[in-house]
């Protein structure tokens, strides 16, 4: 339905779900853009290093409510970053982006099975529940999460070892908040600096 041939043989790391800010695609989309300039930087100052990269294929698939003109954006840079990525002939054969539209029921029953790492990426304290991350785990999916909405439950059953949680936790995300509110500024990584100047 993309239009795009991938590598059966790749990992399959998939964000499925409907697209909104909170759920944080955008945040997928910094990350591949850093990941296509570290797969460029190997290839032109130590292409030895590239035989040891496995091959991704990232999936996306959602959609954004009619009106809703910032998760078309979204979708639109998803689009253009593909684009990119997959007609580039030096990192084609190790990063692919995938856009798949109209995602439903149907295409859920080929995507969640055949995933291997599935991304909750929600701010903290924003996700009421999610429970996709549960089919996901549910398939032998590994979840890379914040710990928000049903992530927290699968937490309690597999035990952390099993789950790749990060970022600020619910507790913590009122406090960040309030401090930025007052003036307080949080450290920016160097790497989130070399995407956004690209």
């Amino acid at each position: 339905e993309c239009g795009e041939q991938i590598d059966a043989h790749s990992l399959f790391d998939v964000q499925v779900k409907r697209i909104h800010e909170y759920k944080r695609q955008l945040l997928n989309v910094l990350w591949i853009i850093h990941r296509y300039s570290e797969l460029k930087r190997m290839r032109r100052d130590a292409p030895g290093l590239l035989s040891a990269v496995v091959p991704r294929t990232i999936i996306f698939a959602g959609k954004a409510a009619r009106g809703y003109t910032a998760a078309k954006c979204v979708i639109k840079l998803i689009l253009s970053v593909a684009q990119v990525v997959n007609t580039d002939k030096d990192t084609n054969k190790l990063l692919k982006v995938v856009f798949i539209p109209n995602y439903n029921v149907r295409l859920a029953q080929y995507i969640i099975p055949g995933s291997d790492v599935s991304q909750h990426l929600s701010t903290c304290g924003m996700e009421a529940s999610g429970t996709s991350n549960m089919k996901f785990a549910m398939n032998g999916c590994l979840i890379l999460a914040t710990l928000d909405g049903a992530t927290a439950e699968i937490l309690d059953e597999v035990g952390e070892e099993n789950m790749f949680v990060f970022g600020t936790r619910a507790d913590d995300a009122d406090d960040i908040r309030r401090k930025q509110e007052h003036g307080h500024t949080l450290h920016i990584d160097a790497r989130f600096h070399n995407v956004m100047s690209r």
